[in-house]
């Protein structure tokens, strides 16, 4: 019998060496159904079937498949044909489920009367940000926009669900609900894996709908007008409800979050981080001061002071007052970061100078 690095795994499966986990996920469900001993009754379709399952173990693990292809490099059998799995008895991931019913079509007039499942996977759909840029005028009176984007709408063919007929998603025939499978890979030993039918939630689509295989959503361009209201400034946020993304399988839809940008009033990625080195520099010229040490802390003060008046004046200074404020907000940052250094050094000076005091009376001398 062959052992484990004699078989060639992407053979196998009918994929090429660089496949993509999504790619051998595919194969495996593909070659799966066709030869599943509930379905199959070819005489070598149960071994085929344990051979296809102990493929897609291996190689849908990342670890696996670098060891796997580790082993195969260094073989001298690479390259060789392979045969039937070492050892006896396969966990069979399809826990006996007929396969010519349920959510494959009815009986087993062939793959093509045999529908593919699709996960049912209900997850919120994300919202949509889009930045509009104004200028301070603009964005001082207010404007309307017109804003053309794309998003994922529901499907219009089953109205969001994701299945054309059935109400309700049925239990996942691979795993029978578990959400997970398992297989004797032999050498790699007996493995647990996400279901690749189900991608874990235990329930699938019966009848995936054809114009949005199953999802509920499909990629589509929308519009939406903006209205911004007067007195905005960079940073501020117009919400749409319901205009953002779709949810899978009928779960609930994000919103359109329409952020303003006023460039007058923005400051750009260096002028934050300038900032944010004067406002560290200031606790400690604040420590300086107050305990006399301004001449040690002369360069945690000036380092980054220097730096940080380089990097805001570099880029050009703003007048308008959003910006200032803007750049007192990244001061604040900046020294409270700076603060619990600086808070550290001074529990160091506090010490120091205890320990300076004591050692001084301890080695004086009494007079009497």
């Amino acid at each position: 019998m062959a052992s484990m690095n004699e078989k060639d795994y992407y053979a196998i499966l009918g994929v090429e060496k660089d496949a993509s986990t999504e790619d051998i996920r595919k194969a495996f469900q593909t070659k799966a159904r066709k030869l599943h001993p509930d379905v199959n009754k070819e005489p070598d379709a149960e071994e085929r079937f344990k051979e296809v399952s102990e493929a897609y173990a291996v190689l849908s693990d990342p670890d696996k498949r670098k060891r796997y292809d580790a082993m195969r490099s260094g073989s001298p059998f690479a390259g060789a044909g392979y045969g039937a799995p070492a050892g006896g008895g396969y966990g069979d991931p399809f826990g006996g489920s007929p396969f010519g019913w349920g959510p494959f079509g009815g009986g087993f007039g062939g793959a093509s009367q045999r529908r593919r499942s699709r996960a049912y996977n209900p997850r919120a759909g994300a919202d949509v940000v889009y930045e509009l840029t104004l200028d301070a005028e603009t964005a001082a009176v207010g404007a309307r926009r017109g804003v053309t984007y794309q998003r994922y709408a529901a499907c219009e063919a089953c109205h969001g669900s994701g299945s054309v007929v059935s109400d309700h998603p049925e239990t996942c025939p691979t795993c029978g609900g578990a959400g997970h499978i398992t297989v004797d890979t032999g050498l790699f030993g007996v493995m647990m894996m996400t279901c690749p039918e189900c991608e874990g939630t235990g329930r699938v689509v019966a009848d995936p709908c054809r114009s949005c295989g199953g999802s509920g959503r499909t990629l589509t361009a929308s519009e939406v007008v903006v209205d911004v209201p007067a007195g905005s400034h960079d940073g501020d946020e117009v919400r749409v409800p319901g205009m953002g993304n779709a949810g899978t399988n009928g779960s609930s839809t994000g919103d359109f979050v329409c952020r303003v940008c006023v460039p007058e009033e923005r400051l750009t990625r260096s002028q934050v981080s300038g900032f944010n080195s004067i406002g560290f520099a200031l606790p400690f010229l604040v420590l300086g001061l107050l305990t006399g040490t301004l001449a040690s802390l002369a360069l945690i003060v000036i380092v980054p002071a220097v730096i940080g008046v380089y990097f805001v004046v570099r880029d050009g200074v703003k007048t308008k007052a959003r910006w200032w404020r803007n750049a007192g907000v990244a001061v604040a940052n900046g020294a409270s970061n700076g603060f619990m250094i600086a808070l550290v050094f001074a529990l160091m000076f506090s010490c120091t100078s205890g320990l300076g005091r004591g050692g001084f009376m301890g080695r004086g001398y009494y007079y009497g």
